[in-house]
């Protein structure tokens, strides 16, 4: 990627491809695929644009129409950038079971995200999908039986695979299924133009809907008729939804998979691990169930065998998943004693603050400057802050949540900046309040404090109170602790024993 593209969306495709180094088997080699490189992290990002595309190809899509879908997340992903890119409004439903990082970012990109009850699975939010479709007349994706997935997918991804193995054969190419538009797309390809290629599909194997063996039903149209009764809750966010899909359908109708690999879910969750730890590839859980399903085929191939796994997404789309469970915020014992072994200590592990300097004298001109800000009757409530400091976000979110008017005196903005004046006017605060740092909060001209005052002032009353005294009459009911509203980093912690 060394020239300059026209827009986001032709970034999406040529991802790489990874040799395993540390996990794979003794005598086989074991490779990736990357698909964390698209634009947005997850294979889906090729989906979306193949079903916008196609749609304004045949003219299924108008322009200014709003688009439509049922997603996990990834595809929601994919489509909210390619309809930013292209000025199409998105709405996505979405089960509120599903990772909270996925629906951020989604609206984020400016999509409208419509959560439906965990119990109704993946056909629930495809009803909804389709129920919003038929009001509004919006364009509906059906990214489950639209046949633009699998194509974008032969046109890409089976022909970016074949030419990274166009020096020798590729013994097995390992994939999970969530629509079936990735497997239905590189699999027939591989099967016409490298027919000793195995294709290995793999499934939770607590839900297993291919090995089941049960047939599906579907409506006319191809969407499913019922939720398959091998169905249950797994861990494979994306992977196997209530149903398989059509297009996954067609995949086992065609004869295309060679072989079927149930993935615990306990071993995706440890793939994934290790493929960090042991191989610096960070990635989501269904990337560890493919890797696990390569891992069981790799033991048992012939020496030699080549082997490729989809790794359909990056991590950091799992932070609030049981991947990441277990990886803690704080600083472990360990790390407490790396930190404990030099004199500088962080904040909470007891060493004691470095000594401030007093600071200079400030100049009068600064002086009345703060006296005019916080004795104007017309804004009792002022806080002097920095713009981008966490602290002073902090106290504006609560003073947001808490309906509370105020004045912010940004000391590091643009009506502060030339002369130092923002320096010269934190030294007059400093001299006033006897406090050198930042935020300061001033109501009716009488000093509050800083950011942990003003909340613990809120927290007791008192600041309501002394709002009360200016005329700003505040309903606190509801807001709750305000400590709440720092960062987690920033939350009061307890002093680490001797």
């Amino acid at each position: 990627m060394t020239r300059p593209f026209a827009n986001i969306m032709d970034t999406i495709g040529n991802t790489p491809v990874v040799r395993i180094n540390h996990l794979a088997p003794e005598g086989v080699e074991m490779f990736v695929k990357l698909e964390a490189f698209n634009p947005m992290g997850s294979v889906k990002d090729r989906l979306a644009l193949g079903i916008i595309e196609a749609a304004e190809r045949d003219g299924s899509l108008k322009p200014g129409q709003t688009v439509v879908e049922a997603t996990s997340g990834n595809t929601g992903i994919g489509l909210a950038m390619v309809c930013a890119a292209k000025g199409y409004p998105l709405v996505v439903t979405m089960a509120e079971s599903f990772s909270i990082e996925r629906r951020k970012l989604m609206r984020f990109l400016g999509a409208r995200v419509i959560l439906t009850p965990a119990s109704e699975k993946g056909s629930g939010m495809i009803a909804k999908a389709r129920e919003l479709a038929d009001k509004h007349g919006w364009f509906l994706c059906r990214q489950f039986e639209n046949e633009a997935g699998p194509d974008i997918h032969s046109r890409t991804t089976a022909e970016e695979i074949l030419s990274d193995f166009s020096d020798a054969p590729l013994d097995y190419w390992v994939s999970g299924f969530g629509t079936g538009g990735t497997m239905k797309g590189v699999a027939r390809v591989l099967k016409a133009r490298s027919p000793a290629t195995r294709i290995v599909a793999a499934e939770p194997d607590n839900s297993p809907l291919l090995g089941s063996g049960v047939a599906q039903s579907y409506l006319p149209d191809g969407s499913p008729a019922a939720s398959h009764p091998a169905f249950r809750p797994h861990l494979m966010q994306g992977w196997t939804p209530d149903f398989i899909p059509k297009l996954a359908g067609d995949v086992i109708e065609a004869g295309y998979i060679d072989e079927i690999c149930p993935v615990p879910g306990a071993d995706a969750l440890q793939c994934a691990r290790d493929l960090a730890v042991k191989e610096g590839i960070l990635c989501g859980i269904t990337a560890g169930a493919s890797f696990t399903a390569a891992l069981q085929v790799a033991r048992r191939a012939p020496k030699g065998s080549r082997i490729l796994a989809m790794l359909p997404d990056t991590g950091e789309r799992y932070l609030s998943t049981p991947l990441f469970a277990d990886i803690g915020e704080e600083m472990s014992e360990e790390e407490e004693g790396i930190a404990a072994s030099t004199p500088r200590f962080r904040f909470d592990t007891g060493a004691a603050p470095a000594p401030q300097a007093a600071p200079a004298t400030p100049s009068q001109e600064a002086m009345a400057h703060v006296e005019d800000v916080i004795s104007d009757p017309d804004q009792p409530v002022v806080l002097f802050a920095l713009e981008w400091c966490e602290f002073c976000w902090s106290v504006r979110k609560l003073f947001a949540a808490a309906g509370i008017a105020y004045r912010s005196v940004d000391l590091d903005g643009p009506d502060y900046r030339e002369n130092d004046w923002g320096g010269a006017v934190r030294k007059a605060l400093a001299q006033k309040t006897g406090a050198v740092t930042i935020p300061q909060i001033f109501v009716g001209g009488r000093h509050i404090g800083g950011a942990t005052e003003t909340f613990d002032a809120f927290n007791s009353g008192e600041l309501v109170q002394r709002l009360g005294e200016t005329g700003q009459h505040v309903d606190a009911s509801g807001v709750g602790d305000a400590y709440g509203f720092l960062p987690a980093w920033l939350h009061p912690r307890k002093p680490a024993a001797a």
